[in-house]
């Protein structure tokens, strides 16, 4: 189409003479690569995306291989499907470039999740898109280091960083933060032995729910007796199921 568009001859000359339609040859004569014409619509995130330029650089390191990819991508975290890693090295063995995600921005939800998981059990994409938006908030990055302090001590079971940190969390200008160290303050005692002690109201909270669980499945349909036979057995079979965990293996 270029050949014969740049030696003069019209849109509509070509069209006929290639038997095309008049707008697919003035698209493909206006385009400098052929590429431009090939171009994919944007495509949905997928947890794919930031391994994307690592999949660019094995590729043109020569490895072309998609299962080869794949298991290189599983041993840095990646758990989706061999076929999604085929489907995203595609445009490459076509001499396209790699499909650009289009991300959407993380709900609160999903931005505390990040930040109250473990560095070290977050995948690489939702560690990639945290940073990328701690870099760009100072508020949520204070807020993550004060996070990752707590979480600290918790897992080194000492509370004597307590009262700086509950004096960072309330110079920090966030009144959420604030609010939070006030009440910490009302039971810091408590909350060290929280820190510091293996103990917890977990066994409480397990019988708790088993409770509301009977109530809410047996309310209505049946006498108090009955719904108390339940709970007693609820807690008899619990019971037995913590005690064979305990047991020391034979």
């Amino acid at each position: 189409m270029h050949a014969l568009t740049d030696i003069g001859r019209s849109y509509s000359a070509v069209a006929r003479a290639l038997g095309l339609d008049r707008r697919t040859v003035r698209k493909y004569a206006l385009a400098s690569t052929w590429q431009e014409v090939m171009r994919r619509p944007p495509r949905k995130p997928s947890t794919l995306d930031p391994y994307r330029d690592y999949l660019q650089q094995r590729w043109d390191e020569g490895e072309h291989n998609a299962k080869a990819l794949h298991e290189e991508l599983r041993t840095k975290g990646y758990l989706g499907h061999y076929q999604r890693v085929k489907m995203a090295i595609a445009p490459l063995r076509r001499g396209l470039p790699l499909d650009q995600p289009h991300e959407r921005p993380p709900s609160p939800r999903e931005t505390v999740r990040w930040i109250t998981t473990r560095p070290d059990k977050r995948n690489l994409y939702a560690t990639e898109r945290l940073h990328r938006l701690l870099d760009q908030c100072p508020e949520l990055q204070y807020t993550y280091d004060l996070v990752r302090r707590f979480a600290a001590m918790l897992d080194n079971r000492d509370a004597t960083p307590l009262p700086t940190w509950l004096d960072d969390l309330s110079r920090s200008g966030l009144a959420p933060l604030a609010g939070v160290a006030g009440a910490l303050r009302e039971d810091q005692y408590a909350v060290a032995q929280g820190i510091t002690t293996p103990y917890n109201s977990g066994v409480n909270e397990g019988r708790i729910t088993d409770l509301k669980l009977q109530k809410r499945i047996m309310a209505g349909r049946a006498s108090v007796s009955l719904l108390r036979h339940r709970v007693v057995l609820i807690a008899h079979l619990r019971r037995s199921v913590d005690r064979s965990t305990m047991e020391p293996p034979r």
